[in-house]
């Protein structure tokens, strides 16, 4: 076997643990309706999708990266879709793969304005609809909302029933806390048109921008889960605005 050989096997097996290691949302079932999402490694324009397109499944690693809204530069697919859903129905996101059982899930969603085909996500207001934090035991060896997820290859939450009618992007984002002051972001987005009676909205003061809402410096985003005071500590404050419940 030639040195060439050798290396490119070992370039395969690298890049196949990388790979392995992380994850993506690659399916949603939206009020008992199933949607094909994103599928990073296949051809993009071949790919019809509600989901906004993303590359692969690697961690975004800072806070304030340009692509931390949606994992990717913000605009949508060649063959965009959007799913129509009633507000107050439950969405699944699913996905393939996923490792890593210390850190938060949360789910956000923003307007659009008249249609979410022409913006960039990193434009967009985020409010924040669910949150899974740390939900029992000390930092390190306790439950995590991303080791549910690693469970069941799955998260569920509930558009509030009261948001107004419109068009709006929907955000899945695992945050995990494994490697030490090293976190990871692992966002994607999909389209939705949401239908109702509703007439609320978020207050300006419970959304944010992404880039902008995150710092790298904010003590849930930077942390150590392994030191001998994260042993002893047994609640974790989720990044981020507050969920918004529509009231």
């Amino acid at each position: 076997m030639t040195v060439f050989t050798v290396l490119s096997l070992v370039s395969v097996v690298s890049y196949a643990t990388t790979v392995m290691a992380h994850g993506g949302v690659t399916s949603y079932n939206i009020a008992g309706k199933a949607y094909t999402g994103w599928q990073p490694y296949n051809d993009p324009n071949s790919q019809i999708s509600i989901e906004r397109p993303y590359s692969s499944y690697n961690p975004i690693m800072s806070a304030t990266d340009t692509t931390i809204s949606c994992n990717d530069d913000g605009w949508p697919s060649s063959n965009q879709l959007s799913a129509t859903v009633l507000a107050g129905s439950e969405v699944t996101a699913h996905w393939a793969q996923w490792t890593h059982a210390q850190g938060p899930v949360m789910v956000y969603m923003a307007s659009c304005g008249d249609t979410c085909y022409s913006v960039n996500t990193a434009e967009l207001n985020w409010f924040k609809i669910a949150e899974t934090g740390l939900v029992s035991g000390n930092l390190p060896n306790g439950v995590w909302g991303t080791g549910l997820v690693m469970n069941s290859l799955s998260y569920n939450a509930t558009i509030p029933k009261t948001l107004a009618p419109g068009e709006y992007m929907i955000r899945h984002e695992l945050l995990a806390l494994h490697q030490a002051n090293t976190p990871q972001f692992y966002p994607e987005c999909a389209q939705l048109i949401v239908t109702g009676n509703g007439t609320a909205t978020p207050p300006s003061s419970m959304t944010i921008k992404l880039p902008g809402g995150y710092s790298q410096s904010d003590p849930s985003i930077n942390i150590d889960i392994y030191t001998a005071d994260a042993a002893k500590t047994y609640s974790y404050t989720v990044p981020g605005p507050a969920v918004w419940t529509g009231e």
